[in-house]
């Protein structure tokens, strides 16, 4: 049985209708009409929701319905990219502040050569850049799922 059918008939379990399911865990009664559709798949948040709305284990909803598998996979991976998106842009942050710092060192650069002077000042900015663009992308893969 696919998790469509198994969600239409907790609800009917638990004497519920769609809007008042909908109102309960936060979404539109049409998204609950998607899923019980199957049109959409909920996401595992909702998932837990309407677990713990209709009192069934987790296991009950999911058991069987290898499409969710494949969508709770993939939002697992999403989460791990945000994740390894946001680690790399804090090392770029770390990075460029210990670049400044050293490049603002007497020691690293005595003024003669301009190719020297431009990349000094040019590599923080790159590495900014980069680290913002990291963020944006982590903060994007999470608002899309």
């Amino acid at each position: 049985m696919e998790i469509c059918e198994k969600l239409k008939k907790a609800r009917a379990g638990a004497g519920m209708t769609q809007e008042q399911v909908a109102e309960k865990i936060g979404v539109s009664r049409q998204t609950i009409s998607n899923w019980e559709n199957g049109k959409t798949l909920p996401d595992v948040m909702s998932v837990i929701k309407l677990s713990d709305l209709y009192q069934v284990t987790l296991d009950e909803l999911l058991k069987g319905d290898s499409k969710m598998m494949d969508k709770i996979k993939k939002d697992m991976d999403t989460v791990k990219s945000s994740q390894s998106l946001m680690k790399v842009a804090w090392i770029l942050i770390i990075v460029t502040f210990l670049f400044s710092v050293w490049c603002n060192s007497s020691y690293a650069y005595d003024g003669s050569n301009p190719i020297l002077q431009f990349t000094l000042a040019a590599v923080p900015w790159v590495l900014m850049g980069v680290s913002i663009a990291c963020i944006a992308a982590s903060v994007s893969n999470r608002k899309r799922n």
